[in-house]
């Protein structure tokens, strides 16, 4: 973008002296933003030429005066083509520091980025959640690591993050740091924060990710199917703790709450909804929106089961829950013995309740969505999975309505 510079002088009359002098100031406007310096000159306001911007008349001090702000008019220009010259963007700030002679102020990436997680570190628990924390930390983990790999430099100032940065960041994320495509594109995304996080603070003139266009490939997400969940429910397990995560899994698969949201569940939020039966009322941690769940058969006997638990009513919780890590360990253990193939997560019981629990059994995509507490269709869509099954079920409702065969008559038309 072309940078446009106009230049003013002018007597500022709120700043007259006791002894009717007015100081002569300079208005520099830089593509809408003004600076204002004094010239450290003063004048008689009847002596001052609004139109021509300069003392009247040809008198000495008038020569002298209108000298200076020539010269000073020409300092300004230079120091415009001084910054052009070094590449360096004309904004109010750094024409003025270069006016001045003062030392310019250089902002660096890496500072900037480490402040901007100290604050998330604040927040978690708050507004964050410590996965969050720790996504933003990997990500600046890999952009110091770009740094040297690309520069052989610790740091860079951010006015020389232009397009080709984000491109070879983008190279360096999937060829060095061998990411596939939707977690480099996670990372450049918590990159692309920090570098809105400067242009909201008019650190940066211009977008490096203006013409940069990403697109995270659709994933083919994980499900339980009817069987598979039958299996996990009839296999009596001997062992104390895998029967506890098997019971809080099967929670999940048929409540829809991800980790987090289960293991901020306690009793207070279970109440009575709409219907007179039995609902759990809870908000997101991750998007912080309502989910209001119906309370299943199932769901209410794993209730019912860790109701006195130590557990349960010493740490004030619904559910005496596993870390997420064990579980998620021990959900491997539970795969094998009830010989399911697919890698188990307890992620996948949101995705199992999307598709398998409500999906599938005839209820509507917006009301899976609402339980989801997701905000929008699209996001659930990636939940919740239309299986063959249920398309040759719906279909088949279809061929009923035309199962009346043609009669000879009207097969000739057909």
């Amino acid at each position: 973008m072309k940078t446009k510079v106009s230049i003013l002088f002018y007597a500022k009359r709120a700043k007259a002296s006791v002894n009717g002098l007015v100081p002569i100031y300079t208005r520099i406007t830089i593509n809408g933003k003004r600076i204002e310096l004094s010239t450290n000159r003063f004048v008689e306001l009847s002596k001052w030429s609004t139109e021509a911007g300069k003392m009247k008349g040809n008198t000495e001090e008038a020569r002298s005066i209108n000298s200076h702000l020539d010269m000073l008019k020409i300092k300004i220009i230079d120091a415009q083509m001084e910054l052009i010259y070094k590449n360096t963007p004309v904004t109010a700030e750094t024409l003025k520091n270069k006016i001045l002679g003062t030392e310019e102020r250089q902002r660096m990436l890496i500072p900037i980025f480490k402040d901007h997680n100290n604050k998330i570190k604040e927040l978690v628990g708050k507004e964050y959640a410590q996965g969050t924390l720790e996504r933003y930390k990997t990500s600046l983990s890999h952009t110091i690591e770009f740094l040297q790999w690309k520069y052989k430099i610790s740091d860079i100032e951010i006015n020389k993050i232009d397009h080709a940065f984000v491109t070879d960041y983008e190279f360096f994320l999937r060829s060095v740091r061998n990411c596939a495509n939707n977690t480099a594109v996670k990372y450049l995304k918590n990159f692309n924060k920090i570098i809105k996080l400067c242009l909201a603070n008019n650190w940066l003139d211009k977008n490096p990710f203006a013409n940069y266009k990403s697109k995270v490939k659709e994933v083919e997400r994980v499900y339980l199917t009817e069987s598979e969940i039958q299996n996990i429910i009839n296999k009596d397990f001997k062992i104390e703790r895998l029967s506890l995560v098997r019971d809080i899994f099967l929670f999940s698969c048929f409540t829809g709450l991800a980790y987090v949201d289960v293991k901020n569940l306690t009793k207070s939020h279970i109440s009575i909804g709409i219907d007179g039966d039995k609902w759990i009322f809870t908000h997101r941690q991750k998007t912080e929106t309502a989910s209001k769940i119906p309370v299943l058969p199932v769901t209410q006997m794993i209730i019912d089961k860790y109701a006195d638990h130590p557990k349960s009513n010493n740490e004030d919780r619904l559910l005496p829950i596993l870390t997420n890590q064990k579980m998620n360990a021990y959900l491997k253990e539970i795969a094998a013995v009830c010989e399911i193939e697919k890698e188990l997560t307890f992620h996948i019981a949101r995705h199992t309740f999307a598709t398998t629990v409500t999906l599938t059994n005839g209820v509507p995509i917006e009301s899976v969505s609402k339980m989801l507490g997701h905000k929008n269709l699209r996001t659930t869509q990636h939940y919740a999975k239309v299986l063959d099954k249920k398309v040759s079920e719906d279909m088949k409702l279809l061929r009923d309505k035309f199962s009346l065969i043609p009669t000879q008559e009207a097969q000739k038309t057909i």
